[in-house]
């Protein structure tokens, strides 16, 4: 054959140029750029297969869950380009990732290219030069259980989304989707914001006090912080000892109200106090394991305030440039070769002392582990520091890296050893000291305790970051790096200060991205290739908003997690779904049948009667539409999700409903009874009428509305016709500023915001006016179609013409934080040789090298872009090729690619040992 080359083929050009620079010129590698095909929408199938048993699904659920294929049309050109690479090659290493989805693409790769050369498994789990080598002389064949269990995941979650989706559109809301894992996410966040919906806060006090050993000579180090612990030996209350619902639990436990704190902080002021006990044991602490994929996303969302796609975007590049290894796993092993790698780096760095005599183990504890990787970790058999690649890596990649270092290089070394003291006082109090109902107390005791780390270990290279906890009142703190004196029983004491503290109990913290990720891996849920696109998702179709950090979910998401929990409560059954993850993983152990699986998934167990899918979703006649969408808040106020939003309702006295739209800022638990009958009587009163308008006479009220508070002025009614092609006027309004208040606000200030836009003055060169507004991302100037945003509302009234046109002067800055200006040189494409750089544009920053544009992802950050991720979006642009003429297409190619999955086990033979045991 002509060329004699070896041909690989990997998933993105960024793989695929790192890979052949270490395979030199006898390989061709190229990219397919992920999928190369994937199940149509049932809508493109020809129109012959659309009343045909493809038809509802593009699967044909009667004769094995048949799937229909299809080259997706922005992939033809590639396809073609592989074919005519493949020609010329004597063999075809697929080189893909080696996990499901990786076996997937090179079995759909095989399916369409169809070669007749000899074909070999290429896997590796870094993009090094000794491991890429070595991979080419340790081939497998193509394991087709992956591959089954790729598949069946594909179809399991077309026919729930198929069957669920339409059930939401005609019972809540159109467009609306379901989802086998993004559905249960959600109910996740919906039952945590039940939680604080139904929590009811408690009030309880303690005292706090400052001791020193009695007498001359002491120091300032001698002080030390204690705090009351019992009375009369009943333990004192803490906000661990309340219900939700505010009631004590614990029982002999002193509930202290102010009056009888007061009295003990006072007492203890005039007491005899001594130490009572005093107890020191060891102190140690163990390094976290490496990192799998679930675990970097929650430490990078808690130390680096990076979101999971952000994380998985940013991983994948160190991947594919050879800096990390393989970023979805499950496992928490680490290959020989990286122990002794961390163990050296960390004796070089560190010292011998804090290197361990034997190597560290660590066993995957969560659910479902599954894909036989190693841990996420910096690749190579001698790792590079931090400082090493800092003239490589910038930015968000370089931050990664660091992390991903530290925690391989701490893993492997020694415990952090110190010692805790605890101590106990006891204070006698005087005659009289009373709590509120007139219990009488003799004796305080108060404790204190104090973590002393004589030996950091692995806390001199890395200390992982820590969840907001349920309990974050003053008995949380664990004293860690607190001191305390050296103190025996019997030392007398003088209190320097003693303070009654009143304390509320807190709800449930709401998840964060960190904290979903984690609850969604405890309880077997997803894979973590999935969790950065699920919880992506949830927010996308919104779910879920953010505030902050916190994910809170919508009124919507309560409306479709209620219609699912009544009318199909498996489906989002954690233990259920969890299952099915377990069901998918015997499939690719080829312990379990694909097409038996889903059979009893959709149909039902054999014997059974409406227990599948297709049963599931047939009678839709017992949905109450309108009790899936209605949320009981109390006293009879009710949230109901509409047409056109949530709005909030309560039956009048006359039977009529009253109704009010529910603003978006306000997140569920916050909704009220007291909230709700607000919201009525403001849109009862057709908002608050603040005055007239003196030049116009028209009233001026401030009302509550979806997006917020805003004021408005009310037009006369009139009966004269609107004239032809004349347009109805429209009212004059304006949004209430961050910090004004809807009850409070006034006359003057309501008409200032309906003059917005304020025209600040004319540009004197260019004789463009020049006003200052609001908007949605903030207050900004507007120069013609420049804008340029403004550091406080306050400006907006207050900016000068001269002021202006010095923001105007200054080079354009992205965002409100005044970062780098948008345009960026990346220096020379390696493929056009022309100048890459990073514009603004129209639809948002994207790159260009004069000939292709290709748009930034969403969780590019335009202001620190590598060179190799702008080369890689144009290469993967170049690939793609038009995108015109789609659906036309699809049509014509669609015959010709569609291939059922039995005939790879016959272009493959499979080895018994590719399987996973």
């Amino acid at each position: 054959m002509a060329g004699g080359h070896k041909l690989v083929i990997v998933e993105s050009p960024a793989k695929a140029k790192k890979i052949g620079e270490f395979l030199g010129s006898g390989y061709q590698v190229d990219a397919s750029v992920g999928h190369i095909r994937d199940l149509p929408n049932p809508s493109e199938l020809p129109p012959e297969m659309k009343k045909g048993p493809f038809g509802k699904f593009a699967i044909n659920v009667d004769e094995g869950f048949e799937p229909y294929y299809v080259v997706d049309a922005d992939k033809k050109k590639k396809v073609a380009e592989l074919k005519r690479a493949l020609k010329g090659a004597d063999e075809l290493y697929l080189a893909t990732d080696e996990d499901r989805e990786g076996e997937a693409i090179a079995w759909h790769l095989l399916e369409v290219l169809k070669p007749t050369v000899p074909v070999k498994r290429m896997v590796f789990h870094e993009i090094t030069k000794e491991a890429i080598q070595r991979a080419v002389h340790e081939t497998r064949e193509l394991d087709t259980d992956l591959v089954d269990a790729q598949e069946t995941r594909r179809v399991l979650d077309r026919l729930y989304g198929y069957e669920v989706s339409p059930v939401l559109w005609r019972k809540v809301k159109q467009g609306l989707s379901a989802g086998r894992v993004q559905s249960v996410a959600t109910r996740l966040v919906v039952e945590r914001e039940r939680e604080r919906m139904a929590f009811r806060s408690a009030s309880y006090w303690d005292v706090e006090g400052d001791f020193a050993p009695a007498g001359a000579g002491r120091s300032a180090s001698d002080a030390f912080t204690a705090r009351l612990s019992a009375l009369d030996g009943r333990r004192v209350a803490t906000g661990r000892d309340f219900a939700d619902d505010g009631t004590l639990r614990g029982k002999n436990v002193v509930h202290l109200d102010a009056t009888g704190a007061q009295a003990v902080a006072d007492g203890a002021r005039e007491a005899d106090v001594a130490v009572s006990q005093v107890a020191e044991k060891p102190y140690t602490r163990r390094p976290s394991a490496p990192f799998t994929t679930s675990t970097l996303q929650q430490e990078s969302s808690r130390k680096l305030r990076m979101n999971s796609q952000t994380t998985m975007r940013t991983a994948q590049r160190l991947y594919e440039n050879g800096y990390i290894t393989y970023m979805r796993t499950d496992s928490t092993t680490l290959s020989g070769s990286a122990i002794d790698a961390a163990r050296s780096q960390a004796r070089d760095m560190y010292g011998a002392d804090y290197v361990p005599e034997a190597p560290r183990t660590y066993g995957k504890k969560a659910k479902n582990a599954q894909e036989a990787h190693e841990a996420i970790r910096p690749a190579g058999d001698r790792f590079r520091t931090p400082a090493q690649v800092a003239g490589e890596l910038r930015g968000q990649e370089y931050a990664l890296y660091e992390l991903i270092w530290k925690r391989t290089v701490a893993s492997q070394m020694a415990d952090a050893k110190g010692s805790t003291a605890t101590v106990r006082l006891e204070a006698g109090l005087p005659d009289g000291t009373r709590s509120g109902d007139g219990v009488a107390y003799a004796v305080a005791e108060f404790s204190a305790s104090g973590t002393v780390i004589t030996f950091r270990g692995f806390l001199a290279a890395y200390e992982e970051g820590r969840d907001e906890g349920r309990y974050s009142g003053p008995e949380a703190d664990e004293g860690v790096g607190r001191r305390l004196p050296r103190l025996s029983e019997g030392v007398a004491l003088e209190t320097l200060r003693a303070e009654a503290q009143g304390h509320q109990t807190s709800p449930p913290a709401r998840f964060t991205e960190a904290t979903l990720v984690k609850a969604l891996e405890e309880k077997g849920i997803g894979r973590p290739s999935t969790y950065a696109a699920t919880v992506g998702t949830i927010q996308d179709r919104g779910y879920v908003r953010t505030r902050g950090s916190a994910l809170i979910p919508t009124w919507l998401a309560f409306a479709v997690t209620q219609l699912l929990e009544r009318h199909f409560p498996t489906l989002v059954d954690y233990d259920f779904t969890a299952s099915m993850e377990e069901d998918l993983d015997r499939i690719a152990r080829g312990d379990e049948q694909r097409v038996t699986w889903l059979r009893r998934f959709y149909f039902g167990p054999e014997g059974t009667d409406g227990a599948g899918l297709r049963d599931l979703v047939q009678d839709l006649g017992d949905i109450d539409a309108r009790g899936v969408s209605t949320v009981e808040i109390g006293e009879g106020v009710v949230v109901r999700v509409g047409r056109y939003g949530p709005y909030v309702e309560v039956e009048g006295a006359e039977g009529e409903a009253r109704r009010a739209t529910v603003p978006d800022d306000i997140a569920p638990d916050e909704m009220t009874p007291e909230k709700g009958r607000e919201l009525l009587e403001v849109a009862a009163d057709d908002g608050r009428v603040l005055g007239q308008d003196p030049e116009t006479g028209h009233d001026v009220v401030a009302r509550a509305g979806r997006y917020g508070p805003y004021v408005t002025e009310v037009l006369p009614e009139t009966d004269e016709p609107v004239k032809r092609g004349a347009k109805k006027p429209k009212p004059r309004t304006g949004s209430l500023f961050q910090g004004m208040d809807l009850a409070t606000i006034d006359l003057e200030t309501a008409l200032r915001l309906m003059s917005l836009p304020r025209v600040v003055g004319v540009d004197p060169e260019s004789g463009e006016e020049i006003t200052a507004q609001n908007g949605r991302y903030g207050p900004y100037l507007k120069k013609g179609t420049d804008s340029r945003s403004l550091t406080g509302e306050d400006q907006i009234f207050g900016i000068s013409l001269e002021e202006a046109l010095a923001i105007y002067a200054e080079p354009k800055q992205r965002g409100r934080a005044g970062a780098k200006p948008p345009l960026a040189e990346l220096g020379a494409d390696p493929v056009s040789g022309k100048p890459v750089v990073v514009k603004e544009g129209r639809f948002g920053p994207y790159v260009t090298d004069g000939e292709t544009n290709a748009t930034l992802r969403k969780d590019d950050d335009p202001e620190s872009i590598t060179p190799e991720r702008g080369f890689e979006l144009l290469e993967e642009k170049r690939a793609k090729g038009p995108t015109t003429r789609k659906r036309a297409a699809q049509k014509t190619t669609a015959k010709k690619t569609t291939a059922k999955k039995t005939t790879a086990k016959k272009t493959t033979a499979k080895k018994t040992t590719a399987k996973k045991a």
